[in-house]
């Protein structure tokens, strides 16, 4: 098995470009996860296509997600340098390739190839962490990684909207290129390792199955309730698919000789706690994120910026919790600092779900800090504890299995709370008041009439108070997810090996 001897990462004069780099190439991804929000109605005026731009969103997170677990095999058994670099460039590829796309169908097709350069960077680059930072100091460093995400959440829209109404979309892309150079730059010049020379054999077949099975699955999650119901025929050959497939998979990773996911990660308490947790971080992210902003526009009748100043606040409290965490996983160990976390997260996801139409906004902004602090308290030393329950020739499997809990997560949320608040919606909507039934238009596009408006019209409203009531159920939809998070941390042991030794 490859082996890592460190030369300049090392050196901690070394590792502060390193993760600068590591930070911009992060950056990169997240941005692109939502910069385009805001220029959607710019790209649907120049290359048409507005039934079909809802994939722009979709295929990006779904190769994204099903090539994790892949970068993961490849790093342990290649090194983590070529991995990253190979995934920055095909990244900056589909960046090129969306600049110039002439049609919707060709957007969407390069947005697929970003995603597939997207799928090595936080697994690699969590990974690179792992190996460059001792266990004092991973929680600070990972805390400043991952509040690259919570900020480009905020960042994102705005930026993409800056760039449609002053520039074109097209920038949305090209900016990428002069950032992503750099980092491959820094990355090129500082980050050292020396892979030994050995044959390897790669597992094709597993592959395979797990990117087709594992794309269908998420296609089910990402689209059920949108494209097609959840109980209808598409909807149910299309997961009973997939599970055939990651059954054939789980048959064929027993018989190769270097599985791509080797099922030792199924059967440590470690893993199994900790990349439930990652789930679990992965939907209530997804579900904050996507409500919060709702409700402060919708229900409190604030602008979007005032709504991204709300959501701002968890990103405020993540990267100190984080930070924090490292002193105290230090005296209590890794899983006990983490249920401190949830314990916070579950508090985070009371007060959301208390707020009304008559909450002050920094009620709203409290509930999220409070959520953040707990996931920076328990997103953190989770990770760090499925680091540390393997050696460096493993690392990268076990670090990538967790970062596709976390994509996991965010489709599972986006399914779920999506198919709440538009089922809480559609349940409202069908029986209106009589002085409303007649104003309200026919699709859930209504709410759009109340975002950041004050209109006290009875159709307002009305749309204001289904919103509410959606949101709060997304909100009370968190309380529950919160909960899980103490039970998946209640799985793992109370202390690592590593801890121990």
């Amino acid at each position: 098995m490859a082996e890592v001897t460190r030369t300049a990462v090392g050196l901690r004069s070394e590792r502060g470009p390193i993760l600068g780099s590591i930070m911009l190439a992060t950056a990169l991804v997240a941005l692109d996860s939502t910069i385009i929000a805001t220029a959607v109605p710019s790209v649907v005026a120049d290359l048409g296509g507005f039934s079909q731009f809802p994939w722009l969103f979709s295929i990006y997170l779904l190769t994204q997600a099903v090539t994790v677990p892949l970068y993961g095999k490849f790093a342990d058994l290649f090194g983590r340098k070529p991995v990253l670099l190979f995934g920055i460039a095909i990244f900056l590829l589909g960046s090129v390739l969306c600049g110039v796309a002439w049609s919707m169908p060709v957007l969407i097709a390069a947005r697929a190839i970003q995603g597939i350069g997207a799928g090595a960077v936080q697994p690699i680059s969590m990974t690179m962490l792992g190996d460059l930072y001792s266990l004092e100091e991973r929680a600070r460093v990972q805390g400043y990684v991952t509040s690259v995400w919570a900020m480009a959440s905020l960042v994102g829209p705005a930026l993409g909207g800056l760039f449609a109404e002053y520039l074109s979309w097209r920038w949305i892309f090209f900016i990428n290129l002069p950032v992503g150079a750099f980092a491959v730059l820094v990355l090129m010049r500082k980050f050292t390792e020396n892979i030994s020379k050995a044959k390897h054999k790669i597992d094709y077949l597993g592959s395979a199955l797990l990117t087709i099975g594992l794309s269908l699955v998420l296609l089910g999650l990402l689209e059920g309730g949108v494209a097609w119901a959840w109980d209808s025929a598409p909807s149910v050959l299309i997961f009973a698919a997939g599970a055939a497939i990651l059954i054939a998979f789980g048959f064929a990773e027993r018989k190769a000789e270097e599985p791509v996911l080797p099922l030792w990660v199924f059967r440590s308490r470690t893993l199994i706690g900790g990349n439930l947790m990652a789930l679990i971080v992965g939907a209530m992210l997804m579900g904050l994120s996507s409500y919060l902003p709702t409700f402060v526009e919708g229900v409190l009748g604030t602008g979007a910026l005032v709504a991204g100043f709300t959501l701002a606040a968890m990103t405020i409290g993540w990267p100190i919790a984080a930070t924090l965490s490292g002193h105290a996983y230090m005296r209590i160990g890794l899983r006990n600092t983490a249920l401190i976390g949830a314990v916070f997260v579950v508090a985070g996801a009371v007060l959301a779900s208390m707020l009304t139409p008559e909450t002050a906004i920094w009620q709203a902004a409290a509930a999220a800090f409070v959520v953040g602090v707990g996931l920076g308290l328990a997103s953190s030393p989770s990770v760090i504890a499925v680091q540390s329950s393997v050696g460096w020739e493993r690392r990268g499997v076990a670090t990538g299995a967790n970062m596709f809990a976390r994509s996991l997560g965010s489709a599972v949320g986006v399914a779920v709370f999506g198919a709440i608040a538009n089922a809480t919606l559609a349940n409202r909507f069908a029986t209106p008041p009589a002085d409303v039934a007649g104003h309200l238009p026919d699709s859930l596009d209504a709410t759009s009439l109340v975002l950041g408006s004050h209109d006290e019209s009875p159709v307002a409203t009305f749309v204001r108070g289904a919103l509410y009531d959606a949101t709060h159920n997304v909100f009370a939809g968190l309380i529950v997810v919160a909960a899980l998070s103490v039970i998946a941390l209640l799985l793992m042991p109370s202390r690592t090996a590593a801890e121990q030794s």
